[in-house]
């Protein structure tokens, strides 16, 4: 890409194209990126897969956020954190308007019915204030509504083991219900999130 960029600034400098102009077009487009996540993500972000977040619908802030944890190394993975690094700062941004713009597909799933209705309660107990909206708010912490259980079961566990970085209030959030409610409490919010439409 650096000897396509510097062919194209001679050119420009011949044909006297300005140079901020030449930059902006060098920059690959949002669904040009976006291509790359296609294969796990889904079209759009629409993920199909259990273990793999949907990521359409989520917003700028909360895409460039976990990017960015994810090439600094505050949220584990087993393979984002390579992929992550593989974008500038510039192109994440963009990849993350792309995104934004599409629509939340809900995951297609089976849910415990009895347990959804107790984790109504628990979620607005617990969770409701940054998770607005029933968990739908398409905000900087992500939407859990519709969201695939195991994805969300995993990252909770990762949160719970130190292996993504959280801010103090969900840390607190979390270890007050596991005190009050335990695993079930869990259980219940997570059937809530999968029984939940966007």
């Amino acid at each position: 890409m650096y000897n396509k960029i510097n062919a194209a600034l001679v050119v420009a400098v011949v044909l006297g194209v300005s140079t901020p102009a030449l930059a902006e077009q060098a920059l690959a487009t949002g669904s040009m990126l976006a291509n790359n996540c296609t294969g796990c993500h889904g079209i759009d972000g629409a993920s199909h897969g259990p273990s793999i977040p949907s990521i359409g619908g989520l917003s700028k802030e909360y895409l460039v956020g976990i990017m960015k944890a994810y090439q600094e190394g505050k949220a584990y993975s087993t393979i984002m954190g390579r992929i992550a690094k593989g974008y500038t700062e510039d192109e994440i941004k963009v990849m993350a308007d792309y995104y934004a713009g599409k629509p939340f597909v809900s995951a297609n799933q089976k849910f415990d019915a009895k347990l959804s209705k107790n984790g109504e309660s628990l979620h607005e107990k617990y969770c409701g204030k940054c998770h607005e909206e029933k968990g739908s708010s398409s905000d900087e912490a992500g939407i859990l509504t519709g969201q695939w259980m195991p994805y969300l079961q995993w990252t909770i566990a990762d949160f719970k083991g130190s292996k993504r970085e959280a801010e103090k209030k969900m840390l607190t959030k979390l270890e007050q219900l596991l005190a009050d409610k335990g695993d079930a409490g869990l259980d219940a919010l997570l059937n809530y999130y999968a029984r939940q439409k966007k």
